[in-house]
């Protein structure tokens, strides 16, 4: 009787483990936000990584643009270009340095990060700066004005999430 028992208590371990396992993936349901962080870098100085809050975070499944608020660097001249990173996903899936301010572009930067998933899952994530279309510029006449203002800050950069 002894056995049968214990062989019934390391079963129901097994189970509860797998299960757990199971809860700890990464897995996401369409809607979902995907937490992001971001790091800058300015005259070769770095910031921490910084939480991006919610609402400028992609969604999981979910084509999406969103403007995103890029703080000031300490001791900004305007003289170097100023670089952002980003992590994505609970899998802290890496996005390297993205030049924004000061491309030698007369251009209002956007940035295009593509998210590729399966069932679940993330898979990989790209991005790279794109010049903003004109339609956008357009209809963002503000974000012109900000962008080339050297007092203006946070600067607001147009993220677009593609699925």
């Amino acid at each position: 009787m002894g056995i049968p028992t214990t062989a019934m208590l390391l079963l129901l371990v097994v189970v509860e483990v797998i299960g757990m396992m199971g809860m700890a993936s990464a897995s996401y349901r369409v809607g979902d936000l995907v937490p992001m962080s971001r790091m800058g870098q300015y005259h070769a100085m770095r910031t921490n990584w910084h939480d991006i809050l919610g609402h400028h975070c992609p969604i999981f499944g979910v084509n999406r643009e969103v403007l995103l608020p890029i703080p000031k660097p300490t001791g900004y001249t305007g003289a170097d270009a100023y670089k952002i990173s980003f992590q994505v996903g609970r899998e802290k899936f890496f996005i390297p340095w993205l030049l924004v301010i000061n491309r030698k572009s007369p251009e209002i930067p956007m940035i295009d990060i593509h998210l590729r998933f399966s069932g679940s899952d993330i898979h990989g994530v790209t991005a790279k700066v794109v010049n903003m279309p004109r339609q956008y510029v357009d209809s963002h006449e503000d974000l012109l004005k900000e962008f080339w203002d050297p007092e203006h800050w946070p600067k607001r950069i147009l993220v677009r999430y593609f699925w």
